[in-house]
C-alpha cells in the first residue's frame, strides 16, 4: 500500500488504529494474492484498489457510524465489499457476509482469517436463505432495488439504536431517479460530500428503512 493512500484513508477516517491502518495495508498484497486465484475484482479495477473499493465500501461509515454490538448483513458480498472494510473500522460490529458463489465466500474467508477479522462470518448462500434480523443491510449494486428489497425486507431488527432507521444502506451510482420510484422515502447521500476524488461524483449511498 502506497503511504501516500494509506494517508488518504487517514485523511478521511482520523481514529484509526494502528491494528487497523496494518489490516487495511494488508488488503492490496491479499487481494492481489486472490485475484491470481479467482478472478473477485476486475484486473484493471487493482490499480485504483483503495480508492474504488475500500474507500468506497467505507462510505456507508460516512453515512452512519455502527454502534457497538450492531449486526449487519452484507448481501452480495463478492470477494468482501463493503463487508471486510467496515469489519476492519468496526471491530465491535458483528458482520455475516453473504455470497451465492462458493468460490467468492472463499476468498472472503481467506481474508478474514488472514487479518484476524473475528466479527467476520461468511456465508455461501442466497440472501433469501439466511436466518436472523440485522440492525442494517448493506451491498453495492448487487441489483436493482425492486428485486433486492424483497430478499432482505423481513431481515431487519425491529429494535432501533442509531441515529438513521434500520434497513437498507446500498452504494449505488448514477441516477437512480427511475429505479426509486417505489421507495419515495429512501435518502441519497452522496459520496461527493465526503470524498474529493473524481471516482465519487456520481457515486451514493441510498438509505431506506424498513
Amino acid at each position: 500500500m502506497k503511504y501516500s493512500i494509506l494517508e488518504t484513508i487517514r485523511k478521511y477516517f482520523t481514529n484509526l488504529n494502528p491494528q487497523q491502518q496494518e489490516q487495511l495495508q494488508k488488503l492490496s498484497s491479499l487481494y492481489n494474492y486472490w485475484n491470481q486465484q479467482i478472478n473477485v475484482i476486475s484486473r484493471a479495477d487493482m490499480e485504483h484498489f483503495y480508492i474504488r473499493h475500500v474507500v468506497h465500501s467505507l462510505g456507508i461509515a460516512k453515512v452512519l457510524p455502527f454502534t457497538p454490538d450492531a449486526k449487519i448483513l452484507d448481501v452480495g458480498t463478492g470477494g468482501g465489499f463493503p463487508g471486510i472494510p467496515l469489519a476492519i473500522l468496526f471491530p465491535q460490529v458483528q458482520f455475516t457476509l453473504v455470497d451465492s458463489i462458493g468460490k467468492k465466500v472463499k476468498v472472503v474467508q481467506a481474508v478474514a482469517e488472514a487479518l484476524s477479522l473475528d466479527n467476520v462470518k461468511p456465508l455461501h448462500q442466497r440472501a433469501e436463505d439466511i436466518l436472523g434480523a440485522f440492525d442494517f443491510v448493506v451491498s453495492r449494486a448487487v441489483t436493482r432495488m425492486e428485486r433486492f428489497v424483497p430478499w432482505v425486507e423481513h431481515k431487519i431488527c425491529k429494535q432501533q439504536k442509531h441515529a438513521l432507521k434500520n434497513g437498507i444502506l446500498y452504494l449505488k451510482g448514477g441516477d437512480l431517479t427511475e429505479e426509486l420510484k417505489p421507495y419515495p422515502a429512501a435518502k441519497l447521500y452522496p459520496l461527493s460530500s465526503f470524498f474529493e476524488e473524481d471516482f465519487f461524483e456520481t457515486k451514493q449511498v441510498v438509505h431506506l428503512a424498513l
